[in-house]
């Protein structure tokens, strides 16, 4: 990631830091695009909805009421929400994160009064503030594939193979050439120059003949 992009993120951090202490968050949660972050929503005493709130607006994006059993979930996670516990005590998983989730997430609780029928909500257990980053680019590790290292192997070891082939064939040829243009060498000095008779030694001899 780059610097002005790690700048951004850390304004953005800090600006949330400062207008949301009141949540009181746990802590800062760091992600990736694509992970995952799970919400641990905790109270110790007797409740009737969960409502799981994000943003500086405090955006309802997840409600759960006990009774009847039914889940509401916003816009902003619709599809990437999985739950699992037992009412109060919800595990919310918010899964496939993108740049715009992050903000502070917090749980909160109602419950209607039996004399008042009026709700009175808490907030309990389950803030945290989430920050996505981009995906880094990592180099991807060297395969541990047996198969895959036993046909790398054996293509090394025909490509070892051919270049030994050539290495014997120029050789070869090269000794080859050699040898003929040793021959052919040996030859020529073989053969002796045939003497050929001067005018002189012609005439010379049919004077003999005359004489005679």
């Amino acid at each position: 990631m780059s610097t002005i992009s790690m700048s951004a993120v850390w304004v953005k951090v800090s600006t949330i830091l400062c207008l949301c202490y009141t949540a009181e968050m746990k802590g800062v949660q760091w992600r990736e695009v694509g992970q995952y972050i799970t919400i641990q929503c905790r109270s110790s005493s007797d409740q009737d909805n969960l409502i799981l709130k994000t943003g500086l607006n405090e955006t309802e994006i997840f409600v759960l009421n006990k009774d009847p059993f039914k889940e509401t979930i916003g816009d902003k996670i619709k599809g990437r929400v999985q739950t699992a516990g037992t009412f109060p005590n919800i595990d919310i998983l918010i899964k496939n994160l993108r740049e715009n989730d992050t903000g502070p997430y917090w749980c909160t609780y109602s419950k209607t009064e039996d004399v008042t029928y009026q709700q009175k909500i808490m907030k309990d257990d389950g803030s945290v503030l989430l920050v996505v980053t981009e995906k880094r680019q990592e180099t991807p590790p060297p395969s541990n594939d047996p198969l895959k290292k036993c046909e790398e192997a054996d293509m090394n070891m025909v490509l070892l193979g051919i270049a030994i082939a050539f290495g014997v064939l120029f050789i070869m040829t090269l000794g080859f050439v050699l040898i003929i243009m040793h021959k052919t060498k040996s030859s020529n000095k073989a053969i002796k120059p045939r003497r050929v008779a001067a005018g002189n030694d012609v005439y010379e001899d049919m004077r003999g003949t005359l004489r005679r």
